[in-house]
């Protein structure tokens, strides 16, 4: 076997410092690539913080809008279900009474085992740019019986309904088209979701989620949140 001398010292110190340089080279390099990557994408939001925020956002659809706020009653719903259907009279009552001291919200929680909560969202969405939300949600609760459960679309009833309403059809149209109407409605079972929301109806007072039993205790902690 052939033995290599080993270099003189002054070429191993100079073979050493080449290699350092091109080392500083490839971190400086790659850092640069990194920050260069990282700051030319969009950074993506950071999921919802918990509290107020999940439960009413600016743009929440608030039926209510007491001079002074006690309370804010908000709920998750689904126009599809059938408790929601129940109790909507009853939510009805209870803002005609307290309406002038608890703010009522509606959060979208359209369940995936009704096949036109979904449309029946989007309607009231769309009515809601016109400012018809809360006439198309009675509408679609008061007649929930003559759609709920249909394989088929019910997105024509809905416009008809539109329609009655006086709505403008193309305006309505159009916003059943945009995405960001759906986008709207996912956003609301996002936060519900991350506020452990699992069914509907689901109702928060003042951030507490509510087990109610009777009517009579319902209306007792709206009396209560309100003074």
């Amino acid at each position: 076997m052939v033995s290599h001398p080993a270099p003189p010292r002054d070429t191993a110190r100079f073979v050493r410092k080449i290699i350092w340089i091109v080392l500083a080279l490839i971190v400086v390099g790659g850092a640069a690539w990194y920050a260069a990557m990282t700051l030319g994408k969009p950074q993506e939001s950071a999921p919802p913080a918990g509290g107020a925020e999940q439960l009413v956002r600016a743009d929440s659809h608030r039926l209510t809008s007491p001079a002074v706020e006690r309370a804010q009653l908000v709920e998750f719903l689904d126009f599809e279900c059938p408790s929601c259907a129940s109790i909507h009279p009853v939510v009805a009552e209870f803002k005609a009474e307290f309406g002038d001291r608890i703010t009522f919200v509606h959060r979208h929680f359209p369940l995936s085992a009704h096949p036109n909560s979904g449309q029946a969202a989007l309607a009231a969405e769309a009515a809601g740019q016109q400012g018809k939300y809360q006439e198309m949600a009675d509408r679609l609760f008061e007649t929930q019986s003559q759609w709920a459960g249909s394989q088929q679309s019910q997105a024509p009833l809905f416009r008809t309904y539109a329609g009655e309403l006086g709505l403008d059809l193309a305006r309505y149209d159009a916003a059943i088209a945009d995405p960001a109407t759906e986008d709207r409605i996912l956003a609301d079972i996002a936060d519900g979701e991350a506020l452990g929301v699992s069914g509907t109806p689901t109702f928060f007072l003042n951030g507490e989620k509510l087990t109610l039993s009777t009517k009579a205790d319902f209306r007792q902690k709206l009396a209560d949140a309100a003074r």
